[in-house]
């Protein structure tokens, strides 16, 4: 997850079915109690502790195609065997972005300085070169302050004359990274520093952006830096002339990587229930919240379902995507090479990404689009109104997030395939008025270690925001970087909804046939996880 483009269907309906199940029972009708009081946050936090220690004997990280990755996939198909599961490993390969030394950023002049890990970050298939060139500005930067939506970069009118042989200093904003960065090499330049935008608290900090698509590097080298740094280049651009220096030593490689697909027994087959969440953390972490928590939740409720006997009266298909954060690779994978008849078995997704942040809220895909600029396809309204029905069972507030394309749904709703979930928060910064709602700080990130080394269970290793976020919950609420009141809320609402499709009698079967027609391939032109613009 960082920023991106939208690039959802839109549907203009509420929906009032669920790819063919029709109106579904009261929520009343089904019980989830039982299976919400088995799914508990010490469960769940042992198969975080696990993914750490796995993280932790693997170079602090579980990215895609490391060996911290394999074996949290044969955690979790251990696990799943043991509960009595049919489990596939399904094995794809990706062009992964691989940095063979860390990136370099120097301002030359005037007034050298060399910029640290705090001030910058290559971006995710850059080109690879050691540049040093006279520094020059796209038009359309807004500082001072910056209202956002910055238009520099995006068009070829954007580059001044001096562009060629020089980098270009561009502001994050409207259009793709990988837009700005191709303008400007086709304008000549040898390099782009592309600096946050600075318009929120979460659009101040260092960029790290990937350029999209994620078969291929860009032509020059390319760094994204925070908002302040951005701002002092653009300062000294108007005194003078700036010269700054870059350097990125990268390749893309093919690598191996399995998505985890694990079978109830017992279901229809012909309304399939996909119920998943990402495995793999980014390199720059272990990735407990991000996404071992989702994992952890998917994992907690698949063995207590077993473990319950809990005989659904449709299939549920528990997955575990591999490379989400490379650009939601496996689930890509996944949907596309479903035959037509496994494809018309699918009735809905669930998707749990990042349910444990510290400084949370409680957020339910608007599945309807009724208070965003997207919506999933028909039915997909149904699934949002579960989840907030339930939670407004528990007294409990929610609103809405946008189907941006973040994550592994995407697959699903380009296919045409009804989704939705609940995501605690990422980059973005707590609102006074939901501080007032769910607690925590106004002003810091739902996720102050969002894409960090720090996203740890460690509490030794925790940021000072989530320190400062600790203290306003109280004592032992937060467990290094995930909030245990979030983790209660959002596995109740996820158990509860995993189990209330799982039970959904109403006749489905008509549900492909209606959406084959239609069926579209999730096109890997996007890099979900990281922001494209």
């Amino acid at each position: 997850m960082r920023t991106l483009r939208t690039v959802i269907i839109c549907a203009l309906v509420m929906a009032t079915t669920i790819a063919g199940i029709g109106v579904a029972p009261a929520q009343n009708e089904i019980n989830s109690s039982r299976l919400r009081q088995a799914v508990g946050v010490p469960g769940i936090l042992q198969h975080l502790k696990e993914l750490q220690e796995i993280a932790d004997d693997h170079g602090d990280t579980r990215a895609a195609g490391t060996r911290g990755y394999a074996e949290s996939v044969d955690y979790v198909v251990a696990r799943l065997k043991k509960a009595g599961y049919k489990v596939t490993r399904q094995n794809f390969s990706f062009n992964a972005f691989v940095e063979n030394s860390p990136a370099e950023f120097e301002r030359v002049s005037p007034q050298p300085e060399t910029y640290t890990e705090d001030d910058f970050l290559s971006m995710e298939y850059s080109g690879s070169g050691n540049v040093t060139a006279t520094l020059v500005a796209t038009n359309d930067i807004l500082i001072n302050p910056s209202p956002g939506g910055s238009t520099g970069g995006c068009e070829a009118s954007d580059f001044p004359n001096a562009t060629a042989g020089s980098i270009v200093l561009i502001q994050r904003g409207t259009c793709t990274f990988r837009e700005k960065v191709d303008n400007a090499a086709a304008a000549g330049a040898v390099g782009v520093v592309i600096f946050n935008e600075g318009n929120d608290p979460g659009r101040t900090g260092v960029l790290g952006g990937t350029l999209s698509p994620p078969d291929e590097e860009a032509d020059v080298p390319a760094v994204g830096t925070s908002f302040a740094v951005g701002e002092e280049l653009f300062n000294l651009l108007q005194q003078g002339e700036v010269e700054v220096r870059i350097a990125v030593d990268a390749e893309v490689i093919t690598t191996d990587s399995a998505n985890v697909i694990a079978d109830t027994k017992t279901g229809y087959k012909d309304r399939t229930i996909v119920v998943g969440a990402h495995l793999d953390s980014v390199p720059e972490g272990p990735g407990i919240n991000d996404n071992g928590s989702g994992t952890a939740v998917v994992l907690e409720i698949a063995e207590e379902m077993a473990r319950l006997k809990i005989k659904p009266e449709n299939r549920v298909r528990f997955a575990f995507w591999g490379a989400e954060e490379s650009g939601l690779i496996g689930s890509n994978f996944y949907v596309n090479s479903l035959s037509e008849q496994e494809f018309e078995q699918i009735a809905l997704n669930l998707n749990f990404d990042m349910l444990g942040s510290p400084n949370y809220a409680r957020f339910v895909y608007d599945g309807d689009g009724s208070a965003t600029p997207d919506a999933g396809p028909d039915g997909s309204g149904l699934i949002e109104a579960v989840f907030n029905d339930f939670f407004a069972s528990q007294n409990l507030a929610t609103e809405p997030t946008a189907f941006d394309g973040r994550s592994d749904y995407r697959a699903f709703i380009l296919a045409g395939i009804p989704a939705g979930g609940l995501f605690s928060g990422a980059e973005v910064a707590k609102t006074e008025a939901q501080e007032d709602v769910y607690g925590g700080v106004a002003g810091l990130a739902y996720d102050p270690c969002y894409h960090q080394a720090c996203d740890t269970l460690v509490e030794k290793k925790q940021s000072d925001d989530v320190e400062a976020v600790d203290d306003a919950y109280g004592k032992n609420v937060v467990v290094g970087n995930v909030n245990r009141l979030s983790l209660e809320e959002m596995s109740d609402a996820a158990a509860h909804a995993t189990l209330y499709f799982a039970e959904t009698t109403d006749d489905i079967t008509d549900a492909g046939a209606r959406r084959a027609g239609a069926r579209r391939q999730a096109q890997m032109d996007y890099i979900g996880p990281f922001a494209v613009r």
